[in-house]
């Protein structure tokens, strides 16, 4: 085991072939179609086995090959977006702020889903210090008027996820994989905080109807596709009270999947 129970992933990571940030631009996906698949570090060790021996690539920077991310969403008083997804609203957005740890770069993102189920990502770089709230800042707040359905003074700070990330490519770069491990959750509404101990989500975004030898991989190992947001799950589980049935069934899917309880505190 590694650093807070979790276990090494290092080994695994260690067989493949990297690939820099540079070489990543071809890839960037960012009008795509995503699959999330969720599973526990046990398994996830064995799957990293399998793609290191079909050849994904892991994209290493600053020498790291697992990078520490840091999002903030922001939502309106009422949760427009969170009850947006909630109530299977087809068209939606999610707004929030992002930060590289390792690198310290910062961005305002916005994720908008059709009703194709496609996702495409926009977003504009804002200082590190604005993270955790980009209202001064002319610049990004016009960003989002034009790119969003919302404007700065509607959102407030909502949840932050914190994570641990790899990114895998495929052969061909027609795909990118991104694996989220040891995520943690605050509430900036109700001041709780969980984490999903050693839960794992993983998301294969394709621009596309390329083959993916990871979804093969995936299924061998017995890992299903799981429609899941770390936004909504966060709300969820750190918001005793709020209207949240739907997603309560996501919650006890993690949990069945770690054999634990996720409880906020």
């Amino acid at each position: 085991m590694s650093d807070a129970g979790h276990i090494s992933l290092e080994v695994p990571l260690e067989r493949m072939e990297p690939i820099s940030l540079d070489e990543m631009d071809s890839i960037k996906l960012m009008n795509r179609i995503d699959t999330k698949y969720l599973t526990a570090e046990e398994t996830l060790v064995n799957v990293l086995s399998d793609a290191a021996g079909a050849g994904y690539r892991v994209l290493e920077a600053d020498g790291s090959r697992i990078s520490p991310y840091d999002s903030l969403y922001f939502d309106t008083p009422s949760l427009k977006m969170f009850f947006d997804h909630h109530n299977r609203k087809l068209t939606r957005q999610k707004v929030r702020t992002r930060i590289y740890l390792n690198s310290g770069l910062a961005f305002l993102e916005i994720k908008r889903k059709n009703n194709k189920g496609r996702t495409k990502k926009k977003r504009v770089g804002i200082p590190a210090e604005e993270f955790g709230g980009f209202a001064s800042d002319g610049n990004a707040c016009r960003y989002l008027e034009e790119h969003s359905a919302f404007t700065s003074g509607e959102l407030t700070p909502a949840a932050e996820t914190a994570f641990r990330r790899i990114t895998l490519v495929n052969p061909e770069k027609t795909e990118r994989i991104t694996i989220d491990t040891c995520l943690t959750f605050k509430n900036f509404r109700t001041g709780l905080g969980t984490s999903l101990q050693d839960a794992v989500v993983i998301e294969i975004k394709q621009d596309g109807r390329a083959p993916s030898p990871m979804k093969r991989i995936l299924l061998d190992h017995r890992v299903k596709p799981v429609r899941i947001s770390k936004y909504c799950i966060a709300t969820t589980v750190t918001s005793p009270g709020l209207k949240t049935g739907r997603f309560k069934e996501k919650v006890r899917t993690i949990e069945k999947t770690i054999n634990k309880k996720i409880t906020a505190q």
